[in-house]
């Protein structure tokens, strides 16, 4: 299996050599150059397999360049009992007999991405050693909230590489803050940027695109890579998650063979959804992907219209991990919905550079339309439908999560379409306590207290322990200070790594 860019301007390159690039020299982003099929057959057979053994079948068809036993001990290392606090790793929960919960947070930083970023490294060192690679590794992220964390979990004394996380400085929750400023680690640092989240990605973007920039940081030893969902090193694992929630059903004779499904996703970048849509086109019986948006709804009006638009005011909102309006994974879906005409992704792309919104061709868009349904859940939405899951079903959803479940109401309004459903679940609903604690017990319960004292009140409403990985975030000593404009975020790099 080779790699090609979306932009048509590098060569094809092997699995191993796209994840250790992360985004290809051309801008654009790596996808597969042929089609991976999952049949029936296989499909039925990987029923009764654990998580690991199902990865192992899905990861094998795009990573034909590791060996058997590097995807396995990639995938000891990652899915464990240490790092996952589920047996299954991501568990399915039954609200009713046509929709379920798939709980993508029990790794160590409560958040989904933690399902792609605890096998990344791994990946990652192994792609070093099979390109001959020599230089240091350095890691550049910019994050909404949960990437962060997760990288830097991930990365966290990985020889031969260093990790640089950049976060906005007013867009992330407190807890979310506070996991990544007191980061642990030998090779890890954390840059607040002044801004919202596409300040932050656009300036990494630069950095990558950069050719002087790279040039200077090779010659000094060092090789730009990505944990954002822009390295595919990054995205097919999440993939993988999508069989094995389909799966489960199967195993428990909740759906009959063959039978379809929806998934309903809440995204800001579009890396999840765009797993999902992966997953169909391999054959996963899937009729619906829904994406789910908050206020800042680009994607919800680009799915509706073929109109990309970023040109709109920026809401700081409750589910801050989407709070995005550059969707960078969108590129992807764009080149394959255009049946891989790079020329066209530029011409969008520059569009979207030069003027903040572009439109695609009347055939893109029905293809798109063919697949995905979006709608948005604005803040009381969001609120409500946390206490009306938790008043119904005993059951506690962050505010990522409630944006998913709202949308996927205002769905089955919209066409009545009774297929069986899953619902991604993005988020421990500890990470966003205060937003949590006021949609069930109301504001008198979150007046005058902070967002590490509502972790006990959370604990206490739901009968559960506080994650481990928040705990005690308060005792913990602020390892990282460094704040910059993002038009500093390139010597921020150079003083890091000391050039």
């Amino acid at each position: 299996m080779l790699y090609e860019s979306t932009r048509g301007n590098h060569r094809r390159v092997p699995a191993a050599e796209a994840i250790k690039l992360g985004i290809a020299p051309d801008g654009g982003l790596f996808v597969p150059s042929e089609k991976v099929i999952i049949d029936s057959k296989k499909l039925q057979e990987m029923i009764t397999l654990d998580y690991r053994q199902r990865a192992h079948l899905i990861l094998k068809e795009f990573l034909d360049d590791y060996t058997v036993d590097e995807i396995n001990n990639c995938l000891q290392q990652a899915y464990n009992t240490e790092n996952f606090t589920s047996p299954a790793i991501a568990p399915l929960h039954k609200l009713t007999d046509s929709l379920y919960i798939l709980e993508l947070w029990h790794g160590p930083t409560c958040a989904f991405k933690d399902m792609a970023l605890q096998i990344l490294p791994h990946f990652l060192t192994k792609a070093v050693d099979k390109t001959g690679e020599k230089s240091t590794i350095v890691i550049l992220v910019a994050t909404s909230g949960d990437t962060g964390k997760a990288a830097l979990e991930g990365f966290k004394n990985v020889p031969g590489s260093k990790i640089i996380v950049f976060y906005p400085d007013q867009g992330v929750s407190e807890i979310q803050k506070l996991q990544m400023l007191t980061q642990e680690g030998n090779n890890v640092a954390v840059v607040a940027v002044r801004g919202n989240f596409d300040d932050a990605q656009t300036g990494v973007k630069k950095i990558f695109a950069d050719r002087a920039f790279n040039l200077e940081l090779q010659n000094a030893g060092y090789r730009l890579s990505s944990a954002n969902s822009i390295n595919w090193g990054r995205l097919v694992p999440q993939i993988v998650y999508y069989f094995s929630a389909y799966l489960d059903l199967a195993a428990k004779d909740m759906i009959k063979p063959g039978e379809k499904i929806n998934f309903v996703v809440p995204t800001g970048n579009f890396g999840n959804i765009l797993a999902a849509y992966y997953a169909r086109e391999m054959g996963l019986p899937v009729h619906r992907l829904i994406c789910a948006a908050n206020t800042n709804n680009v994607l919800t009006d680009f799915i509706h219209s073929g109109i990309y638009n970023r040109n709109r005011h920026f809401v700081k909102t409750i589910s801050p991990s989407m709070d995005i309006l550059i969707s960078s994974n969108l590129e992807r879906l764009l080149y394959h919905v255009a049946d891989r005409d790079h020329n066209k992704v530029i011409h969008w792309m520059t569009d979207l550079q030069e003027t903040g919104r572009y439109q695609i061709d009347e055939h893109s868009k029905n293809k798109i339309q063919e697949i995905f349904w979006s709608d948005y859940a604005n803040e009381d939405e969001t609120l409500h439908t946390i206490s009306k899951v938790h008043r119904r079903f005993g059951y506690i959803i962050d505010t990522h999560t409630a944006v998913g479940m709202k949308v996927y109401e205002k769905y089955t309004e919209a066409t009545t379409d009774g297929t069986k459903t899953i619902v991604a679940s993005t988020a421990s609903p500890f990470k966003f306590n205060e937003s949590v604690v006021k949609a069930i017990l109301g504001e008198q319960a979150v007046r005058d207290q902070d967002e590490l004292q509502l972790l006990h009140v959370l604990s206490k409403t739901s009968g559960t322990d506080i994650p481990a990985g928040l705990k005690n975030l308060d005792h913990k000593p602020i390892r990282h200070k460094t704040i910059t404009g993002s038009e500093g975020m390139a010597e921020v790099v150079k003083d890091i790594l000391e050039i």
